[in-house]
């Protein structure tokens, strides 16, 4: 396998088998902080930019519960719901700033609401990926240049989508920040 388009077409092929763990299977017990990036790499390996990406290290973690985008840890043990929000921040962070990530993911509070987000995550997520993997396969089997072209593509929808998100958001803060400052 020498030449980007095998290479694309057996990435294909790696992330149409993968299956993000569904609520339910993410772990019930109590992690360490080494045993949930060893976890999130697990989870995470087919999503970076390239096999020897990063996506998340303990300083990470520990900046996020800083900032409030996830729960303190019990005792230095993380649950299953630490777990599925990093899923969603690790794979959002390309896309999202860390605070509209945080407005999302902390609207409300529960393991209910954090379940339901997570699932919907994940399923919307399979959904893209599924629709996204049949179009670069297709344009791996027919060469290079059709690989730039979808790129080129991809990247713009990303941006459209980016945009829409974000203008999303922006509003919904906005006007829970004006429902807030209402006198009762």
């Amino acid at each position: 396998m020498n030449n980007a388009c095998d290479k694309i077409q057996d990435w294909v092929r790696q992330v149409q088998e993968h299956r993000t763990a569904g609520w339910d299977s993410l772990p019930e017990i109590y992690l360490y902080m080494d045993q949930v990036v060893n976890y999130m790499e697990r989870q995470l390996h087919l999503f970076g930019r390239d096999d020897e990406s990063v996506l998340l290290t303990p300083s990470m973690i520990n900046n996020y519960v800083k900032d409030g985008v996830l729960p303190r840890p019990d005792k230095k043990k993380y649950t299953r719901e630490h777990l599925a929000m990093l899923t969603v921040v690790c794979l959002l962070k390309q896309v999202l700033s860390i605070q509209d990530i945080s407005s999302v993911l902390n609207y409300s509070s529960g393991e209910d609401y954090q379940k339901e987000i997570y699932e919907s995550f994940r399923i919307a997520q399979e959904r893209e990926l599924a629709g996204v993997c049949e179009r670069v396969g297709q344009a791996a089997g027919q060469g290079e240049e059709e690989l730039r072209t979808l790129a080129c593509a991809l990247a713009v929808e990303a941006s459209a989508r980016r945009i829409a998100a974000e203008r999303i958001l922006s509003e919904l803060s906005r006007s829970k920040e004006k429902t807030e400052e209402k006198p009762s």
